[in-house]
């Protein structure tokens, strides 16, 4: 990523924006899709969120970008683009933060420049007018000063909106899935006066965390796992313990003042067309209850339908079997022979654990998994943006957010292979006694690591915290090869290996997002939407065609009225924005004519 804080010529940079904005203003202003386009190099991209696609929308070259101009600008009118702050240079970029408005609403931006035409463009619409968030000098006053006898408390007030919503009122929005991805949409469309209830199966919120194995952290650093409009304080821990992270899930949803129902299933859904709203019946506390929302967002996150193998001899097993995310933790498993299947995250923070307790232990690989040490992934994959050191040169969350979302997928991994390069180099005898252990280690099939195989396929990696040590060193065995049946008191792998177990964890992942549409609404409505997740990179797990985006990810379906939502701390954050202004602006009515619709070409 190249380095803001280079400036060698600031007034050159600032003159070159200068001149680029003003001829895009002006195309722009005549509504010229052909001359906007000129103004971009011929392997340009622009990403748009919301702002004129009403889509989270990627242009890849000029003609593309002709393309969504020439069916955009009339209704968009994007206009007034202007520098927010000096622009910097360094290797023959030029980087500008923008700001500009829409007929609707307002953005922000950014740009890069090579040789005086756009190489980037961001927009991103942060606001519409008419309906800002109440924040800043618009927040609200909280006292009702004078003599009311009608006068109701806050307390009141909230208590009373408790009690009809859902029931006397219907909610605009209903959210499935209450941990931090419909927690973070919930206090965004909170803050637009957007009715909404979140329902969680858990009995309190952050129950998510609470119920998953005792060792479990957060693998990503706090600068990266903010919520919306309230950080973690300074003194928080870098990385997040998992009951740390839901009581902070139990206060938020609280001090958001979020409608969030918990012990709530829903158990059905159907989208009435003539009406224009979903009918879903829900069990809250074991009564029925049925909700007539508009819009329906699935926040069951990526790691949200468990993926449970079926083996011949299950059912012969006279042990335990558990998916990983059943698994209570180590504590009952001291002296037992445990077998996990699977070689990622959840497999490793797993055995380690067992470990821990006295348990004997033993990981099957079945793939081949790529490795990173945390430290080494904070100091070269993350202190650029999310640091302490960033933070220090005034690199905030979300300007980094926005850094991040800068750079299109199609290219990302030109940027992320040289940091992998780097990582390979510095622990290079951790990886070559990982290897002389026999574990199959891969780096993604471009060489380019971590962040590119989870946003691919969300799977097929380990972020090190300890647990790959006692791999290596054999402390925690390791069988290759695929799990052929159980028998009544073992895993038995294809090769014939025995492997004695009291115990079979499934670290086996999860399915793609639209299973949970199949379950709750119908196969049909599934099959509409397609996959969820993926990029179309041709990778393993990731099928062509290229997509540009995330499959269905933030952004409309083919299914009105049906949302995802969900990924990790910082995509919950980043991305519920956008997904709340799109439920915004169709709650007040504003046109959200969608450019380029997500197509369908894998089912799950």
């Amino acid at each position: 990523m190249t380095d803001l804080t280079q400036a060698p010529d600031q007034t050159a940079a600032a003159d070159a924006v200068a001149h680029w904005l003003r001829d895009f203003n002006a195309a722009l202003a005549a509504e010229n899709a052909d001359a906007a386009a000129e103004l971009f190099a011929t392997d340009a991209f622009w990403r748009d969120l919301v702002a004129l696609t009403w889509n989270l929308k990627t242009l890849e070259g000029r003609d593309q970008i002709r393309a969504m101009l020439s069916a955009t600008l009339e209704q968009a009118r994007p206009h007034d683009f202007i520098a927010s702050e000096p622009p910097a240079a360094a290797d023959g970029v030029i980087e500008a933060w923008l700001e500009f408005e829409t007929e609707v609403g307002r953005g922000r931006g950014h740009l890069r420049l090579r040789d005086g035409t756009a190489w980037t463009l961001l927009t991103t619409l942060s606001e519409l007018k008419g309906h800002e968030e109440p924040r800043g000098p618009q927040r609200p006053l909280g006292a009702e000063h004078g003599v009311d006898p009608e006068r109701r408390s806050w307390l009141e007030r909230r208590q009373q909106e408790a009690a009809q919503l859902g029931y006397e009122t219907q909610p605009e929005v209903l959210v499935i899935g209450g941990g931090q991805g419909g927690i973070a949409l919930g206090a965004r469309l909170r803050q637009l006066d957007v009715p909404t209830i979140v329902i969680d199966r858990h009995a309190r919120p952050g129950d998510q965390w609470r119920g998953r194995y005792k060792s479990l952290c957060l693998h990503d650093p706090v600068w990266y796992d903010h919520l919306p409009y309230l950080k973690f304080p300074e003194n928080w821990p870098v990385f997040s313990p998992k009951d740390k992270i839901a009581d902070w899930l139990e206060m938020y949803t609280r001090v958001m003042e979020l409608n969030y129902w918990t012990s709530t299933i829903a158990t059905s859904a159907r989208y009435d067309e003539d009406a224009g709203e979903w009918e879903v019946t829900v069990e809250r506390d074991g009564e029925p209850v049925i909700l007539r929302p508009k819009q329906l967002v699935l926040a069951t996150g990526v790691s949200g339908h468990p993926n449970r193998p079926a083996f011949p001899g299950q059912d012969r097993f006279r042990g335990e079997q558990q998916h990983s995310s059943e698994h209570p933790g180590p504590d009952a498993y001291a002296g037992k022979r445990v077998v996990v299947v699977g070689s990622n995250n959840s497999a490793f923070d797993i055995c380690g654990a067992l470990y821990e307790v006295g348990a004997d232990v033993t990981m099957v690989q079945r793939s081949s998994t790529h490795i990173v040490r945390s430290s080494t992934l904070m100091d070269i994959g993350l202190s650029a943006l999310y640091s302490e050191e960033a933070v220090a040169a005034g690199i905030t969350t979300e300007r980094a957010d926005m850094i991040f979302a800068s750079l299109p997928y199609r290219i990302m991994h030109e940027f992320q292979i040289p940091l992998y390069d780097q990582m390979r180099e510095r622990d290079q005898e951790f990886y070559d006694r990982l290897e002389a252990a026999g574990f199959d280690h891969d780096w993604g099939e471009d060489n380019s690591g971590l962040f590119m195989k989870y946003l691919r396929r969300g799977s097929g990696y380990y972020i090190d915290v300890g647990a790959a040590d006692l791999v290596a060193d054999g402390k925690v065995k390791l069988a290759n090869g695929q799990v052929d049946h159980l028998s009544e008191d073992a895993v038995v792998l294809a090769d014939g290996t025995e492997l004695p177990a009291d115990l079979v964890v499934y670290a086996t992942g999860y399915g793609s997002m639209n299973g949970w549409a199949a379950e709750l609404i119908s196969q049909a409505v599934a099959d509409r939407v397609g996959k969820v997740w993926g990029l179309g990179s041709d990778t393993a797990k990731d099928p062509g065609p290229w997509e540009v985006e995330q499959r269905n990810m933030w952004k409309p379906t083919q299914q009105s009225g049906l949302w995802f939502h969900g990924g990790n701390l910082h995509q919950s954050r980043h991305y519920s924005l956008y997904l709340a202004l799109q439920l915004k602006a169709r709650q007040v009515g504003i046109p959200t004519p969608v450019y380029g619709l997500q197509e369908v070409h894998h089912l799950s």
